[in-house]
């Protein structure tokens, strides 16, 4: 029980690390794929609530540490919790890949634009679906890289105990 908690503990510390040192490499102006592939990876790997607990630590971490604004929350804890949600749903992975479309690309967009308003103070140029294109962008991209990377995973012990750890279902493709 202990050890089981202790080993949940560190799996979400070592994808929030993951996520925190990933996003800024692999980012197009506007974009975070990587926060995408993190989000399905941690979709189908830890469910839904630590999904979203990874996310927003994340999130936060960005903001503190990267200076980024926002929409690091606004996007990513929606996606992330979804991910987990669909994935849970179907028990595959184009489940978590929609889940994330579905709240980062959608949901979170929408909701970043009453967010940038009230963060700048300031509704010049700004119109509610300016977020929309580049979130579903970058949704899409990391969504198919995740893809990839979960095919390989999937094949791993080690990928298919921790998925056990967190009460996940196996990836049926």
């Amino acid at each position: 029980m202990q050890k089981d908690r202790l080993q949940k503990m560190m799996m979400l510390a070592m994808m929030i690390a993951l996520d925190v040192v990933l996003s800024p490499l692999f980012r197009i102006e506007g974009m975070a794929p990587m926060s995408s592939v993190m989000n399905v990876i941690a979709g189908v790997l830890l469910g839904p609530f630590h999904a979203l607990v990874m996310a927003f630590f994340c999130g936060v971490i960005r903001m503190l540490l990267l200076g980024i604004p926002p929409l690091a929350l606004t996007g990513a804890v929606f996606g992330a919790f979804f991910a987990g949600v669909f994935y849970r749903w179907t028990g595959k992975i184009y489940g978590s890949m929609i889940g994330e479309i579905i709240g980062t690309g959608i949901i979170g967009s929408l909701l970043s634009y009453p967010v940038m308003v009230w963060f700048t103070g300031s509704q010049q140029g700004m119109y509610w679906l300016i977020y929309t294109p580049r979130f579903i962008g970058a949704t899409l991209i990391g969504s198919a890289a995740a893809y990839f990377v979960l095919t390989v995973l999937k094949q791993t012990t080690v990928f298919r105990r921790c998925q056990q750890l967190f009460g996940g279902v196996k990836i049926n493709e």
